[in-house]
């Protein structure tokens, strides 16, 4: 099979990923399982194709950018090296845009926080938790729902917007602009009224985005944490020791809201969404500010439904739902022990929501 044919095949069956390893069959990704789909080992010359049409050079060994097939169908690709050869992972990204509705989120909430004209949305998670797919979903309410200039800085796009109520930029790193703070500030040059970060990486991005969202800017962005305080800390330690304390203020007036993602499998197929979020109210602000993760934790666990939900009280009400098996909600929180007490009805995990 030619590189495209095996990209119309992940497309067919449905898959999310095709792997390839050279000189072993391809597999595919499907509903959370592996699946080999054909005996025939991949050849030479598809890895030739791929790279070349990655702008990848022959001895490259780590390569992240986006594949687009002679379909119009478009990948987010990993080119790599396993024992000397060569290997890629592509991820089929989805031309229909995804609907907050169906994603397990908190929809209505997302709704409020994205009609907001400034501030500041994080998105965080374990890779391939869906941080993408939510982001992509809210940015597609506001294209469908308000007029406005959304520029977006992504590596690599994995959503191509068409234009509706909105007007959409996208520039992806290393193709459209040099790196994510570079596209950060000169988006600001093009009267943006919103604008999504790939991800908040280094401090150049993370001072940007306060900054950005001071003078009336939008801005949704991803940024990498366990959890939703997790997320808070790892920004506060990308801010400049000098400016830090000034930062931190004006970050915790900004800020919006804090999402953090998990994806479990169901016990029947598929998977789940598990969402521990907070609303910037009341005495987070002062957390925030301050650097009192442990005080943050502790305003999730206690807060009403409205104001904050902890991933454990998620993960909980999804094995109640019976959507998750017992064992798997397990291995996810970081206290066990209490959610196995909570599944039981011995704390008041179970009835304060």
């Amino acid at each position: 099979m030619t590189l495209n044919e095996l990209c119309e095949a992940t497309v067919q069956a449905g898959a999310s990923d095709l792997l390839l390893h050279e000189g072993e069959p391809l597999a595919l990704r499907i509903t959370g399982g592996i699946a080999r789909i054909d005996a025939t080992p991949v050849p030479a010359d598809v890895f030739d194709a791929l790279w070349a049409a990655c702008g990848a050079g022959p001895e490259a060994r780590d390569f992240d950018t986006a594949y687009v097939s002679g379909r119009g169908e478009r990948f987010r690709v990993n080119l790599f090296r396993h024992l000397g050869r060569r290997g890629a992972v592509l991820r089929h990204i989805r031309a229909e845009m995804p609907d907050l509705d169906d994603l397990g989120v908190p929809a209505p909430m997302l709704r409020e926080w994205v009609a907001r004209q400034s501030g500041i949305i994080l998105v965080t998670g374990p890779a391939g938790s869906g941080k993408s797919t939510t982001l992509a979903a809210c940015l597609n309410h506001i294209n469908e729902s308000s007029s406005r200039h959304v520029v977006t800085i992504e590596d690599p796009i994995e959503f191509v917007f068409r234009d509706n109520a909105s007007i959409f930029t996208q520039r992806e790193v290393g193709i459209d602009t040099a790196s994510f703070a570079d596209g950060l500030h000169q988006a600001l040059r093009q009267a943006p009224d919103v604008l999504f970060i790939g991800e908040i990486r280094d401090p150049d991005s993370a001072v940007t985005t306060i900054r950005a969202s001071e003078t009336g800017h939008l801005v949704l962005a991803t940024i990498h944490g366990a959890d939703t305080a997790d997320a808070l800390e790892r920004m506060s330690q990308l801010l400049p020791e000098s400016e830090r304390g000034m930062l931190a203020r004006v970050f915790a007036s900004q800020l919006i809201g804090v999402l953090a993602q998990r994806l479990l499998p169901c016990i029947t197929a598929g998977f789940a969404l598990a969402a521990e979020y907070f609303v910037n109210v009341g005495a987070a602000r002062t957390y925030i500010e301050e650097s009192r993760a442990s005080d943050l934790r502790d305003f999730i666990d206690r807060a009403p439904a409205e104001a904050a939900m902890s991933m454990l009280q998620s993960v909980a009400g999804l094995c109640r739902a019976g959507i998750v098996s017992e064992s798997v909600a397990l291995a996810t929180v970081d206290k066990p022990g209490e959610l196995s007490r909570a599944l039981r009805g011995i704390t008041s995990l179970t009835s304060r929501r």
